[in-house]
């Protein structure tokens, strides 16, 4: 073993600084574990609703679109599909598009209210406040007690009302959500991926934190809201990306419950697009951290429960792994060299273990995920290593979203286009709507060569045992930056 004094000073700093960031993400890796042991203690628990309403109270179903050319006739045509009593049902299409959406949606409201139903399309001057002041807009126009929101590529069951509505018999209740499901799952390995990652937040994650009495979020859409709990959490504040679990920690810290149907599905479309896919992760990632910098002060003041404001502040702080994904990955090759020419064989007994405390745990979320949707067949299982890889190729995007939100950087509120893919293989590229565009799928695949270049190094100077770390790194950074720069091309050949 060497000692430190053989060590100049930047090498000990490299080692120290490496321990610590694989220390770190040990440390949010094996809050997976503690998810997975909430999800399983209380596993067969699902909530019941306290009574039935006498008779079905107004419900408001707020619609907010824009630019969605391609969905919202589904979405307007589902909703009609509702079962609910029709002079209890009122619908808001939240139209703030600049296209012929206004067209197509006109026309369908157009034909619904033709058909007896109280539906309005409703439009502003401006788009202010993006999603969140269409919702607070159509607020001020809504007649309902209660406020069921989707997005527009949703396509609700018939029975998903019903089935919320009887949660709110209990007072104390402000907010009913159903769990997502994906249309598109089977359209390519990439929404395969995602529809992985997803279920892993809906199947363990919501249901842990629920039935455990842990805060959980609004997700934007396929959730109902009682009027009350929006207004007296302060209503829809958009100095946020994230509006949905801004408002869900507001409402719960003024005192609100919430209830999670794990076993109520709303279908829902998955982007096929990796620049938007990357898009929607931006945006989740930065309001996240935004909301996080917003109420966690006010969180670790209120009166509740350490093991409440501990799982919210993982909750609210998870993204920040990203940026330790990064630092690894600046920090991996330096360390190799440090290792090599010293011989600190001995620093894998410390490293390996801090590494497979991350990842095995990240494994076994995800592989519990599967068991619990529908089992561990071999195919399914061997998603594992592409959500790996693309977790840590994602890390650029979105570490470059946690420093935004750092620093106060304003952003837009950027829709993820939706194309109403239905079917695997189902081709898009001619479509109209494209997610933006940036030089970082450059930088990704630059940064999976130089990755490519650490392990082919690795190799050379006999450094076998880094290979479980070091060969996520290129395939990932690859992944990513190819998949995105891939579809481009395709696009622009398609459109010439």
């Amino acid at each position: 073993m060497i000692h430190s004094a053989d060590l100049v000073w930047w090498e000990t700093a490299t080692l120290g600084l490496y321990l610590a960031v694989l220390g770190l993400l040990a440390i949010y890796g094996l809050h997976r574990w503690h998810l997975v042991a909430l999800h399983r203690r209380h596993r067969g628990q699902p909530p019941q609703p306290p009574g039935r309403f006498a008779e079905p109270p107004l419900v408001t179903v707020q619609l907010p679109v824009y630019n969605e050319r391609y969905v919202v006739d589904r979405l307007i045509a589902a909703v009609c599909s509702l079962d609910w009593p029709r002079d209890r049902l009122e619908i808001q299409v939240l139209d703030d598009s600049t296209d012929d959406t206004v067209a197509v949606a006109a026309e369908a409201v157009a034909r619904w209210r033709a058909e007896g139903f109280d539906i309005h399309h409703v439009r502003r001057a401006d788009r202010h406040g993006y999603k969140a002041g269409a919702l607070d807009h159509g607020l001020g126009l809504a007649r309902g007690e209660f406020l069921l929101i989707f997005d527009a590529d949703f396509v609700p069951r018939p029975e998903l009302l019903r089935e919320m509505a009887d949660h709110f018999t209990d007072p104390a209740v402000g907010l009913v959500q159903a769990r997502w499901d994906h249309i598109n799952r089977e359209h390519s390995l990439l929404t395969q991926v995602q529809a992985l990652m997803l279920d892993g937040h809906f199947v363990v994650e919501h249901a842990a934190r629920h039935r455990s009495g842990r805060f959980f979020n609004f997700n934007g859409t396929a959730g109902l809201w009682r009027r009350g709990a929006i207004e007296t959490a302060g209503g829809w504040q958009h100095d946020t990306l994230t509006e949905d679990l801004d408002l869900s920690y507001r409402a719960q810290l003024a005192g609100w419950r919430f209830v999670y149907l794990a076993d109520l599905t709303a279908p829902a479309e998955l982007p096929v697009e990796m620049d938007a896919f990357k898009g929607q992760q931006h945006r989740w990632t930065k309001g996240s951290v935004q909301t996080g910098l917003k109420l966690l002060p006010r969180l670790w003041r209120a009166p509740l429960p350490l093991r409440v404001k501990a799982e919210a502040t993982f909750h609210l702080t998870d993204n920040f792994s990203y940026l330790l994904m990064i630092a690894l990955a600046l920090l991996l090759g330096p360390v190799i060299l440090i290792r090599a020419a010293h011989h600190l064989n001995w620093l894998y007994l410390v490293d390996l273990p801090l590494f497979f405390a991350g990842t095995l745990s990240v494994s076994a979320f995800y592989l519990w995920t599967l068991r619990e949707t529908g089992g561990l067949t071999v195919r399914r299982v061997l998603l594992l290593p592409a959500l790996m890889a693309l977790g840590i190729g994602l890390c650029l995007n979105n570490g470059r979203a946690v420093l935004e939100a750092l620093r106060g950087k304003p952003s837009p509120f950027v829709r993820t286009p939706k194309h109403r893919i239905e079917r695997r293989g189902q081709r898009w590229t001619h479509l109209r709507y494209r997610a933006a565009r940036s030089w970082l799928p450059v930088l990704e695949v630059t940064f999976g060569v130089v990755w490519t270049g650490i392990t082919a190094l690795a190799i050379w100077h006999g450094q076998y045992l880094a290979l479980p770390i070091l060969w996520l790194f290129p395939v990932g950074f690859l992944f990513v930056g190819t998949v995105s720069l891939g579809q481009r091309l395709g696009r622009s050949r398609t459109q010439a």
